[in-house]
């Protein structure tokens, strides 16, 4: 049972960072390799927030998922839009790049040290079934919860998110029926970076932030994302959310060491067997009869 709450602890921040591959995916066919680096800023943004600048915790996370959003935009503007008419691996590239700018940046401003946050309400454990769950676990998986709902909602009942969801089906054919696809992708960069900075945020009083930590967490999102589905938000935050369990799960029946090794090695079958995730290959059924 420890190991399954911790597993759906890390799982539900990859479920997180795997919403942002997702809404870039499907809005451009770009894999962006910066995302992780949107993680870090988040943590590492709020940490200075409130203790460096003094703020309430409530109002550095909100100063600080709104400017690594604008990060996002930013970003888009500057380095993807003017190279939108290159080939996807020239685009990818320019995110690699991004990635390591971001680091090397933050490494010079924030240093090496892993820093820290407060845990939200208090860090007592409370017992569930002969395990222990710290309260911020809780608020881990709410928001995960409420994420998903809210994104479900926004998907379907908004105009906004109707087109999203048309340029994630056939981007040409929603450019011909009016849709500014130009805004949809920042769009997509925008709450991709946001996504990301609360990951960073929620994971911060559990096991601190540091420069370094994007590039990791970033793969594992990564690594949801394609188990459960690329262009199925749905199926990136069960490929998430498996992800981790699985991974928590291996440290009790192998070793500990191998417990990072779990989450490649998933990719790398996943891309060997059913490159279309778990839940993907409906959606691509559905863009073939379009």
């Amino acid at each position: 049972m420890q190991y399954l709450i911790s597993g759906i602890t890390s799982g539900s921040i990859y479920a997180l960072i795997a919403l942002g591959f997702t809404l870039i995916y499907n809005s451009t066919q770009l894999i962006n390799f910066a995302q992780g680096e949107f993680v870090m800023l988040g943590g590492l943004i709020t940490v200075s927030l409130y203790t460096a600048a003094g703020l309430p915790l409530v109002l550095a996370i909100i100063i600080a998922i709104a400017i690594v959003t604008a990060i996002g935009v930013i970003f888009e503007r500057l380095a993807i839009r003017p190279l939108r008419n290159s080939s996807i691996i020239t685009l990818i590239i320019v995110t690699v790049g991004a990635s390591i700018l971001f680091k090397n940046v933050a490494m010079i401003l924030w240093g090496r040290d892993p820093q820290t946050l407060p845990p939200f309400t208090g860090d007592k454990p409370i017992p569930v079934l002969g395990a222990s769950v710290v309260p911020q676990t809780i608020w881990v998986v709410c928001i995960l919860l409420v994420t998903v709902i809210l994104l479900q909602v926004f998907y379907k009942r908004s105009i906004i998110g109707k087109a999203m969801k048309a340029c994630s089906i056939n981007p040409s054919a929603a450019q011909l029926m009016g849709i500014n696809t130009s805004s949809i992708v920042m769009l997509s960069f925008a709450m991709s970076a946001a996504f990301g900075a609360v990951a960073g945020i929620l994971i911060t009083p559990i096991s601190m932030t540091s420069y370094s930590v994007g590039s990791f967490l970033g793969l594992k999102g990564f690594a949801g994302a394609v188990l459960g589905g690329l262009d199925n938000p749905l199926g990136a935050v069960v490929g998430g959310l498996l992800l981790g369990v699985l991974e928590s799960l291996s440290v009790g029946v192998i070793d500990s060491g191998y417990k990072d090794a779990i989450a490649f090695l998933i990719l790398l079958l996943v891309l060997f067997f059913k490159p279309s995730g778990i839940l993907g290959a409906r959606i691509t059924r559905i863009k073939e009869k379009v």
